[in-house]
């Protein structure tokens, strides 16, 4: 029920974040790659593991120039990134985030896996990750650890969430 303001947090949270990083108004080292990199809608659900975790974000490319998410570090424990496509979930070693588009990871689609984790995520919490690039300086991201349960309102799609995973 009180999505609205959830969502805002969320907001602010990775606006701060982007904004610690030195944005592409000034000193723009972004600009010569062509990729211009938002992200929003981070989060890690609380983990009902000890050792792992899951992490959902969208990447937004506002630039002419296609880049790749290459890899994703955090002092939490070990981060990797996996694709879902038709059922199947694997790990991959690079995403395209295309040229005036989006990387979106989420529940049931691409995801971070956070494995071999320091200690366990509270709600509450918050978990610094860095997003590395083949061609873009790296982005910091605090990713909030919300409920167990709790669902974006992103409005990315309009369609209701899978049963995932």
């Amino acid at each position: 029920m009180r999505r609205g303001p959830a969502l805002a947090a969320v907001a602010v949270i990775g606006a701060l974040a982007l904004a610690g990083c030195g944005g592409s108004d000034s000193d723009s080292g972004s600009a010569a790659s062509g990729a211009e990199f938002s992200v929003d809608a981070a989060y890690i659900p609380q983990p009902v593991s000890d050792s792992m975790a899951a992490g959902f974000l969208t990447i937004t490319n506002e630039g002419g120039t296609a880049d790749e998410l290459t890899s994703v570090t955090s002092e939490a424990g070990e981060v990797t990134v996996h694709e879902t496509a038709g059922g199947t979930m694997k790990e991959v070693d690079r995403l395209e985030v295309p040229a005036h588009g989006q990387l979106v990871f989420k529940s049931g689609g691409n995801h971070l896996m956070f494995e071999k984790l320091k200690q366990q995520p509270k709600q509450g919490q918050s978990v610094a990750v860095e997003l590395h690039f083949a061609h873009s300086d790296p982005v910091t991201v605090k990713m909030p650890v919300k409920a167990a349960t709790y669902q974006p309102a992103t409005g990315d799609s309009g369609h209701t969430e899978d049963s995932g995973h």
